[in-house]
């Protein structure tokens, strides 16, 4: 009897065939967010790597517009520390520019803390763009895949009860056709998982650099006012 996946592709069912091509889908789209992502996050950290003693440089001289300046820009806008960092800026420029930092220092170092968690929320929202995709490929891909082998099973006793056929290497024939469809559910999985792992390790790691960035700049602030 044949074997090869021609025989077996021939061999199989329709649910069994329809569970493959939903998971050539769901492969199709983990590869995409996984090119994707990985080339958001490299230029993240580049042009971050890039921006941040810049930006340093000018805070250093007390040139709040120059760096507000140099947080904008193609050349930083994937940074995530541009984002954060930007709006925090943009909103001390405004109480400065209502004098509110001269009436009351706290409430204006508030009000750029606010505008900075709001645009950190907003930013790490961004960031997890497309992993819940890859964690729910990598947890259903293999049930999907169990799905059609069920159904192909099901569906090789039947040609045998039909055609009176038996024996072992009718029945091993007919099995082995039907857990293609695990083994491309597994095939399909295991990559998204590994990388839904290493992309939620960056956008941790990216995470704390915004927290780091934006207390800096808080501290600023304040040192700034007083």
């Amino acid at each position: 009897m044949q074997m090869d996946l021609g025989h077996m592709w021939s061999s199989m069912g329709w649910v069994a065939k329809g569970v493959v091509f939903i998971l050539l889908a769901m492969s199709i789209y983990s590869i995409g967010v996984m090119i994707e992502r990985f080339y958001t996050y490299r230029q993240a950290k580049n042009q971050s790597r890039r921006y941040a003693p810049e930006v340093a440089r000018f805070l250093k001289q007390g040139k709040i517009k120059e760096a507000i300046e140099a947080s904008k820009g193609p050349g930083v806008k994937h940074s995530h520390l541009a984002k954060v960092l930007v709006v925090g800026l943009q909103e001390w420029q405004y109480q400065e520019e209502l004098g509110e930092i001269e009436r009351d220092k706290e409430a204006a170092v508030d009000a750029a803390k606010r505008a900075i968690q709001r645009a950190t929320a907003v930013n790490l929202a961004d960031l997890k763009r497309g992993l819940s995709g890859l964690a729910t490929i990598g947890s259903t891909a293999p049930f999907v895949g169990l799905f059609g082998t069920t159904f192909g099973i099901i569906n090789a006793f039947k040609s045998m009860a039909d055609t009176g056929a038996g024996g072992f290497i009718t029945i091993f024939a007919g099995i082995a056709e039907a857990l293609i469809t695990t083994a491309f559910g597994l095939f399909v999985a295991v990559p998204a998982v590994w990388m839904y792992n290493y992309f939620a390790g960056k956008v941790e790691g990216f995470n704390v650099e915004m927290d780091n960035s934006s207390s800096e700049l808080l501290d600023y602030f304040i040192k700034k006012s007083a």
